[in-house]
């Protein structure tokens, strides 16, 4: 009579995992979590289901999105930027300053925008990379430097008054869809289609995974590492540019906590924190969970205090989670 293996054969939950996973490279608990939030918020809250309100979450989420991208890549190669919102707020200060103050051409203070927050994670990357200092350090000290600098520049002031083209980027809506939505998903299918399908999102991965065995592989993990805090930065850029049209200003206290919400949003779409693991599309999700959530806590009326708390709670679950799954796949 021959044995049988009840374990060998894997249940219709870990199927489904691993298919979601290899082939759509997100997390089925993801998508879980994002159907029961919105079941619980439309319960919650009569108003949850309306089209104005979906258009809320979706604006809220692009330039959280946006943000969230960025950690991905840093965080699924090992490292961390905590200057993420930061950052933002400089952006939409430079850019606001060179179209308003300066009276550049809309294209020119876009590309100021964006080139702005390149070139603070291109300051990031070189002392982590050359400096040797840990990126917690150094990323940290661009947090508060960058605020600074944008309070310095703005005189502590909101510049009003973007250009009409400048502004139709975070107001306009060609078809009814927002154009912040329409470009964070231009951007998350880019960024998907680099991690997930060439080989930098490879030599990114490996780098996290393994960085003497990434080394041993001819893989130059200084520069590399580089262009992560370099994109990073820039994207953030991004995200500032998104903010400062959608207000019509720059202000120099945006994107405070951003990069909380934003670390959280990759975590819950399954990157690792500790490196090695990305998924675009899952932080898609994640950024989708914590739009909802924090637009069901303004419906609810709950203070943005508690929100704060409720979002560093689902940071550290989120972690646990991950870190707990892991440990059983080791056991396995």
């Amino acid at each position: 009579m021959t044995p049988t293996h009840a374990s060998s054969t894997p249940g219709l939950w870990s199927r489904l995992q691993e298919k979601s996973i290899e082939q759509l490279h997100i997390r089925l608990e993801s998508i879980v979590v994002l159907l029961g939030l919105i079941t619980l918020m439309a319960i919650l809250s009569p108003y949850f289901f309306s089209v104005s309100n979906f258009m809320n979450i979706l604006l809220a989420t692009s330039t959280i999105g946006v943000l969230a991208i960025a950690a991905t890549f840093v965080l699924s190669s090992g490292g961390l930027d905590l200057s993420l919102g930061s950052v933002l707020g400089l952006s939409g200060v430079v850019g606001a300053t060179f179209a308003v103050n300066l009276g550049m051409p809309t294209p020119v203070a876009v590309l100021a925008t964006i080139g702005a927050g390149a070139l603070a994670g291109l300051v990031n990357g070189f002392v982590i990379t050359r400096g040797f200092v840990p990126a917690f350090i150094v990323t940290l000290g661009m947090l508060g430097i960058a605020r600074g600098l944008a309070l310095v520049i703005s005189d502590g002031r909101v510049i009003y008054g973007l250009p009409e083209w400048m502004v139709f980027l975070g107001q306009g809506r060609p078809f009814g869809v927002p154009m912040p939505v329409i470009i964070f998903i231009v951007v998350a299918i880019i960024m998907h289609i680099v991690l997930a399908y060439t080989r930098y999102g490879r030599h990114t991965l490996s780098i996290g995974d393994n960085e003497n065995a990434a080394r041993t592989a001819g893989i130059n993990v200084e520069f590399h590492r580089l262009t992560l805090y370099t994109l990073s930065g820039g994207l953030a850029g991004l995200a500032g540019l998104l903010f400062a049209t959608r207000i019509n200003s720059g202000d120099p206290t945006a994107g405070i906590t951003y990069e909380l919400t934003a670390i959280t949003a990759a975590i819950i779409g399954g990157t690792n924190l500790f490196g090695g693991r990305g998924s675009i599309l899952g932080t898609m999700i994640g950024a989708l969970i914590m739009g909802v959530l924090q637009n069901g806590l303004n419906l609810l009326a709950v203070q943005s205090y508690y929100q704060q708390m409720a979002i560093g709670g689902v940071l550290v679950l989120a972690v646990f989670i991950d870190q707990y799954q892991q440990r059983q796949e080791t056991k396995v």
